[in-house]
């Protein structure tokens, strides 16, 4: 059940060919106050987009900045066929870049992390254990360094960011978001897993959104900087004039 009614079907945008694209508009936040609407999206990656959807984000949603949290390879086999958006601002920002393969210094780590992989006893420890390195690693430290600096600049118009599906790298790109605006751990958590609901693919408890997952994430910056809001300051540069501005541009009265 959803926390609020201010924001039906969890901000899901019912497009044609994007089943996981939400705005984040009428989430709770700081003082009171909600994210406003029609300003902050994620998204699974764009290539999958009709054309229909092409021409309501570029209208009813006025997208300026798109931020794709993908690799490489995700780029090569599917595109976001940005040529179609061509005055919306193009940000890649590879938030795995590395990060898995070599996680660990350590050749004992590597060995754990390997036998997770296959961890039939328990199928979802891989992906606990791989969340706190998207946050940590330095690809993803300058991914969603990239991603705030982003919403920052987008002064007008709506900003879009996703991974492959929407879940991961951008499960934990919302989370900054709705972190530096105030939303209460209870929310960002609804968010997160509202993901399951909008997943085409038959359920895997290897992969699904999970809040061992994410809470591997926040146990894993606290430890490092005191919490998510001590990373978004720390690590990823975020003054407090920043978070002032971000609350003002995209935080309305409820």
């Amino acid at each position: 059940m959803q926390l609020t009614d201010a924001r039906p079907n969890y901000g899901r945008i019912d497009f044609e060919g994007l089943p996981n694209t939400r705005d984040l508009g009428g989430l709770p936040a700081v003082d009171g106050r909600r994210v406003r609407r029609g300003r902050l999206l994620r998204s699974g990656t764009l290539y999958f987009a009709a054309a229909a959807d092409r021409r309501r984000l570029m209208g009813d949603y006025r997208l300026r900045a798109v931020v794709d949290l993908r690799g490489d390879d995700e780029l090569a086999e599917y595109p976001d066929g940005m040529e179609l958006m061509p005055a919306v601002r193009y940000v890649h920002a590879d938030a795995l870049k590395g990060t898995v393969a070599g996680i660990s210094q350590n050749a004992e780590a590597r060995a754990r992390l390997e036998a997770a992989r296959v961890d039939d006893d328990d199928p979802a420890r891989f992906m606990e254990m791989v969340y706190p390195h998207i946050l940590l690693g330095e690809s993803g430290i300058a991914a969603y360094r990239a991603l705030l600096r982003c919403v920052l600049e987008t002064t007008d118009g709506a900003v879009l960011w996703h991974c492959h599906f929407g879940r991961d790298r951008c499960g934990m790109g919302s989370m900054l978001v709705e972190a530096a605006l105030g939303v209460p751990t209870e929310a960002v958590e609804e968010d997160y897993l509202a993901t399951n609901r909008f997943n085409p693919d038959p359920a895997d408890e290897r992969t699904d959104a999970n809040l061992r997952f994410i809470r591997a994430a926040v146990a894993a910056v606290t430890r490092e900087f005191g919490g998510v809001m001590g990373y978004v300051r720390e690590a990823l540069g975020v003054t407090d004039a920043d978070v002032a501005e971000l609350r003002g541009r995209y935080l309305e009265d409820a």
